[in-house]
């Protein structure tokens, strides 16, 4: 492929996608923007040297969401490992299994408009609650829910079964929930 043509289909792929690489990686990097910024950074040189290796018809956020997995597992393997990667076996407890369930939310607005309740929350109290989950639910959260990726397309680029994604984002979710039920309770969306 020639250097222009390489350009070109950077630019088309690879470009518009740069939000989603750079957010991604803010959030797995812990909030340090620095390190987020050389991530994606790296991610994006890496896809522009293989954008010959893009299969035209294909997903270039699940492409390029690969490559930054990649990138990230090179990165950590290199410096030996990350404080904030938190192995699934080592959980205290399982999150879905005894916990008590959250009182009850105001149905009516859940019901006519659930992104209200998503609105009372800060961007922050959000971020702050993904990045205090395990790296690997995580990942499963920011590929399913935050990029709106599909199952099959997240359980590609982590290279597990479908089964895991969905018992991950089933356990995420729930740890998502417990965490920001302090928050919620302070904004006055659940009573109790």
């Amino acid at each position: 492929m020639h250097e222009e043509e390489a350009q070109q289909r950077f630019q088309e792929l690879v470009w518009p996608q740069m939000q989603g690489v750079l957010r991604t990686a803010l959030l797995l990097c812990g909030g340090r923007t620095a390190e987020a910024e050389d991530l994606a950074q790296e991610t994006l040189l890496k896809a522009y040297r293989a954008i010959d290796q893009f299969q035209p018809g294909t997903d270039a956020k699940a492409w390029l969401l690969t490559i930054l997995r990649n990138a990230r597992i090179d990165r950590i393997r290199s410096t030996g490992s990350d404080s904030t990667t938190v192995s699934l076996e080592n959980l205290v407890r399982d999150p879905v299994a005894g916990a008590a369930s959250p009182p009850e939310i105001e149905r009516g607005a859940l019901a006519e408009n659930p992104a209200i309740v998503l609105e009372t929350f800060s961007d922050q109290e959000v971020i702050e609650a993904l990045r205090r989950l395990p790296e690997e639910i995580r990942w499963t959260l920011l590929l399913v829910d935050v990029e709106g990726l599909e199952q099959k397309d997240a359980a590609a680029i982590l290279d597990v079964p479908e089964g895991t994604i969905k018992s991950r984002a089933h356990r995420g979710r729930k740890m998502l929930r417990d965490d920001l039920l302090p928050a919620a309770r302070r904004h006055g969306i659940v009573k109790g």
